[in-house]
């Protein structure tokens, strides 16, 4: 007799935690951005500016979002070069 692999059963619909925790966040910035309508002053170096803070809060989240996915896009990357390498031997 031979036995077969078990083999997991493929999930079928539902969501998962990282859609759950995205949307909470998101949900989160939407509460924020609404609360807080106030202008904040920036200066940095020569620049001196005016913005609505929940245009602030926006801008830095999109860039803390290109941050998280580059990062994951290289760490990515990067294994898929190990994983080439150990197959070549």
């Amino acid at each position: 007799m031979s036995q077969q692999p078990v083999q997991p059963e493929p999930k079928s619909g539902g969501i998962g935690g990282g859609a759950i925790l995205s949307l909470t966040g998101l949900g989160v910035l939407a509460i924020f951005v609404l609360q807080n309508q106030q202008d904040v002053n920036f200066r940095f170096l020569w620049l001196a500016f005016t913005w609505p803070l929940w245009l602030y809060t926006i801008v830095v989240a999109v860039f803390g979002m290109i941050v998280w996915i580059g990062i994951g896009v290289m760490r990515r990357h990067r294994r898929r070069k190990e994983r080439r390498q150990e197959r070549r031997g």
